[in-house]
């Protein structure tokens, strides 16, 4: 796929990793990439690979897409950080935009989960005996939304429904804490101060 500019390409890599949380407000976060791990491509990853880009650009500098699509951007990234095991994100969808709200439908269906980087390579090497591409050094610029992943691990892991269980819960704590058939000797906010 080619750049913006003549002479630099910019690449894909979809990584399948399951996403489990998405909330109402269509916050959700997963790994776009894990380190180590050939995608289907033979390209691997490696730890560090992406700090220069995310130093200049950090999270608002690097596009949410759907489908590596230009013109379907679907939110934000809240962040962007690699960690030991690869680059784990945490993002929006902006539910005004219609697209978002359909992307947003699937992922707590579980219909959609996949994140895929776009990027341009800066620097890498090739590993002759195993066919392997080292990816050393990374400009990213979108993470995607996407059906099938390049790398199967790259996954949504995390759409919040917290918001009703959490609700639950504290109601639940609540009866037991304060019964309600619990006379005013049992309820000591009922009782007049002295």
């Amino acid at each position: 796929m080619s750049g913006l500019h003549p002479g630099l390409t910019r690449e894909m890599k979809l990584l399948p990793e399951a996403l489990t949380h998405v909330d109402e407000a269509g916050i959700f976060e997963g790994y776009a990439s894990l380190f180590g791990v050939p995608d289907l491509g033979k390209d691997v990853v490696v730890p560090g690979a992406f700090a220069d880009s995310l130093s200049r650009r950090g999270a608002s500098g690097v596009r949410l897409l759907w489908q590596h699509d230009p013109s379907e951007p679907i939110g934000r990234w809240l962040a962007i950080e690699e960690d030991r095991r690869g680059l784990r994100v945490r993002g929006r969808l902006n539910l005004a935009v219609s697209r978002a709200r359909d992307v947003h439908a699937l992922m707590r269906e579980g219909g959609v989960d996949g994140l895929s980087i776009g990027f341009r390579v800066e620097r890498a090497r090739a590993e002759r005996p195993t066919g392997l591409r080292r990816l050393e050094r990374l400009d990213l610029w979108e993470i995607s939304i996407v059906t099938f992943p390049m790398l199967p691990g790259a996954r949504i892991d995390g759409v919040k429904r917290a918001a009703a269980g959490l609700a639950a819960r504290i109601k639940a704590a609540a009866g037991r804490l304060f019964p309600a058939d619990a006379g005013p000797a049992r309820k000591p906010w009922l009782q007049p101060a002295r």
